[in-house]
């Protein structure tokens, strides 16, 4: 396992709100479908959504066996409810520290495993191809200042989200989708692409970090407020707080445009303090280092890209069109997100489809190790990375159109020149972000509606033609595929 920083960075690492799965007794594996092709805007892959909803149980049940630690309410778990589920099936760690309890769980099984190494502060640069197949990756060494090649019989892609693409964003630093970038460079299929999740309550305070307020304050009952005091979502969507977090955020920037004001706010003033803080401890204890005392005044919020539906596109077991490579995550596309993942899926998704991978590449155990040719001297943008970023938040962002689009495009394919450069993780961040956010702006300008989390002002409702998934390739122009 090799990590371009500590094993432990990850989005996975800051995952607050939970895992969804039906495991109380109210609950069905039905509901928890039906719940997930609503959210996924007619685009979800049925097959896969079954499969995640059937399988989802017995992994977390396993993972609770490998140690994991779930908040309970005496010895039963204890579950909650979060926007657009039905039922209240979402499981918390320590309040707020889902990600953080998996990761830490998974962790100390996986360093129980004498077959298992881990190897951090190595950032993986590219795909390593031969005969058509992946055949390992070469990472970049800093300290060493030279590139090594790590050859593998399969090579698996968890490299999580693409956040830092954009200017606003909750994801950590390494967040810079360099899973997907690696793929395409290598000649695998990207899909769905442009339909990213932009979460509604990012605190937003001068010289804070974009940090994310879950879902599960809403769920709990806060209310969004405009700079007037008024609690405004029922003028937008029916469901108020719980609504899809797409329209959360489309009518908290509709609401900032009509007000003139840089953010909105979080209120839980209404709820019992110490609930709050018990409750939501990481959360709440953060925002007081940053000057907002949650029990006592509105949190100022703003959204922000939080996490990609689209990614690598993969079967139900990991593979993609390249052979030997696999992805699991949030860097794959299996189609169970559609156009707008449900609440607490994703880290049920990393659960069940990594595991699934795993069953997979196992089949590969006997095979030959390959040898690879080293990639051409690397193209390297010259646009600087908070270039980049801004292009992609004020184009690409939560609000898009042709025009706009088209305008990223011009900006993002400025000429670009071959660097002889030492391995340097930032140059290769750099480039993963410059590739992302161009297939982010080819494949919302293909995608002539909206949907999900992709919504175009020039094309504002949903068309039968587009219920389809993108696929775009090196060297190919976007496609439309059932």
């Amino acid at each position: 396992m090799v990590a371009k920083d500590a094993l432990e960075e990850s989005s996975s690492q800051y995952a607050q709100g939970g895992i969804a799965a039906a495991l109380s007794d109210d609950d069905e594996v039905s509901l928890h479908e039906q719940d997930t092709l609503a959210a996924g805007d007619g685009l979800c892959n049925p097959a896969a959504v079954r499969v995640l909803v059937n399988e989802g149980p017995g992994e977390i049940l396993r993972l609770i066996e490998w140690g994991a630690q779930f908040d309970r309410e005496g010895s039963k778990l204890a579950f909650t409810q979060e926007g657009a589920h039905s039922r209240r099936r979402i499981l918390h760690a320590h309040g707020d520290s889902t990600g953080r309890e998996i990761s830490r769980a998974l962790y100390f099984k996986a360093a129980s495993l004498e077959s298992v190494r881990f190897q951090s502060y190595s950032a993986v640069t590219d795909l390593l191809v031969g005969d058509g197949e992946v055949v390992g990756a070469l990472a970049c060494d800093e300290k060493a200042r030279h590139s090594v090649a790590i050859l593998a019989r399969a090579v698996l892609l968890a490299t999580g989200g693409l956040g830092q693409v954009f200017k606003e964003t909750t994801n950590p630093a390494v967040a810079t989708g360099d899973g997907v970038a690696m793929a395409w460079n290598a000649g695998a299929e990207i899909s769905d692409i442009e339909f990213v999740q932009f979460h509604p309550t990012a605190l937003h305070v001068e010289g804070a970090p974009r940090f994310l307020l879950s879902e599960a304050l809403r769920g709990e009952g806060a209310r969004l407020r405009n700079a007037a005091g008024e609690a405004f979502m029922k003028r937008y969507h029916p469901a108020a707080e719980l609504a899809p977090r797409d329209v959360v955020s489309r009518a908290m920037v509709s609401e900032m445009a009509r007000e003139g004001s840089p953010h909105m706010f979080l209120d839980l003033t209404h709820l019992d303090p110490e609930f709050v803080k018990k409750r939501f401890p990481r959360i709440y204890q953060t925002c007081l280092a940053y000057g907002v005392d949650l029990s006592r005044q509105p949190a100022p919020v703003h959204p922000a890209a939080h996490y990609a539906m689209g990614g690598v596109r993969t079967d139900l077991d990991g593979r993609t069109n390249l052979p030997r490579l696999f992805a699991a995550g949030e860097v794959a596309c299996t189609g169970v997100h559609g156009a707008n993942r449900l609440a607490s899926n994703s880290l049920l998704e990393g659960l069940v489809y990594g595991a699934r991978a795993a069953r997979a590449m196992l089949e590969l155990a006997g095979a030959p190790l390959g040898a690879g040719e080293l990639p051409a001297p690397q193209r390297f943008p010259q646009l600087e990375t908070r270039q980049v970023r801004k292009t992609a938040w004020r184009y690409c962002g939560i609000i898009r159109s042709g025009e706009g689009l088209r305008e990223a495009l011009r900006r993002l394919e400025a000429e670009v020149q071959i660097v002889e450069a030492e391995p340097r993780r930032g140059l290769h961040e750099l480039r993963s972000i410059h590739t992302v956010a161009t297939l982010i702006a080819r494949c919302a300008l293909a995608r002539e509606e909206s949907r999900g989390g992709h919504y175009r002002e020039d094309f504002p409702e949903k068309r039968e033609e587009f219920r389809k998934h993108s696929v775009i390739r090196r060297g190919t122009d976007v496609r439309f595929a059932d």
